[in-house]
């Protein structure tokens, strides 16, 4: 397949349908790699990549379902068990930590787009391997003491948690919004 290809008829595939095997450590620094290379204005890299892999997702999701109980006192033994495998969904996950902040140069907007964009090349970079990827946030992506687990500073946010995998079978197309209706030509 050719980049646009890729580009043009990428579809997340459901944490639900992935499976073993996941990327090796090979794969794993291209997919940091490809992540890395995205627009940064003022090269400030305004972002940082947390990798959960093998048993570090399950003791990452056993902490998940602690606060999750805690905050939530009243959830059943099935949601706290998904809860304490949540990232065991996947063979891989990376975290993405938008580290956008105040500066001289670079609007922090501009910064908070480029976490995007490395979240974006993950998922890109990942079909390009074969394997299934979904950018998700879930609960756990707005909650201080996840953060505090994760090391982020008051102003950090996670921009996605991409999970990525191989799967059995290909995602259906789904519809999606109507480009004519989202497109203005200039003067109109």
């Amino acid at each position: 397949m050719s980049l646009l290809d890729i580009i043009t008829t990428r579809r997340s595939v459901s944490v639900k349908d992935m499976c073993e095997p996941g990327p090796n450590s090979e794969q794993l620094q291209t997919l940091l790699q490809a992540a890395h290379r995205v627009p940064d204005h003022g090269k400030i890299g305004p972002w940082r990549f947390v990798i959960f892999q093998g048993d570090a997702r399950a003791n990452f999701s056993r902490k998940l379902a602690e606060i999750y109980k805690e905050e939530n006192p009243d959830a059943t033994e099935k949601l706290l068990q998904f809860q304490a495998e949540v990232l065991t969904r996947a063979p891989l996950v990376i975290a993405v930590i938008s580290t956008a902040g105040p500066h001289v140069k670079v609007p922090e907007w501009e910064q908070v787009l480029s976490a995007g964009a490395a979240c974006q090349n993950i998922l890109l970079a990942a079909q390009t391997m074969g394997f299934g990827a979904q950018w998700l946030t879930e609960w756990y992506g707005y909650n201080a003491k996840v953060h505090k687990l994760l090391g982020m500073e008051e102003h950090h946010c996670v921009a996605g948690f991409i999970y990525i995998g191989s799967y059995k079978e290909k995602p259906e197309e789904r519809v999606r919004p109507s480009l004519e209706e989202r497109t203005t030509y200039w003067p109109s």
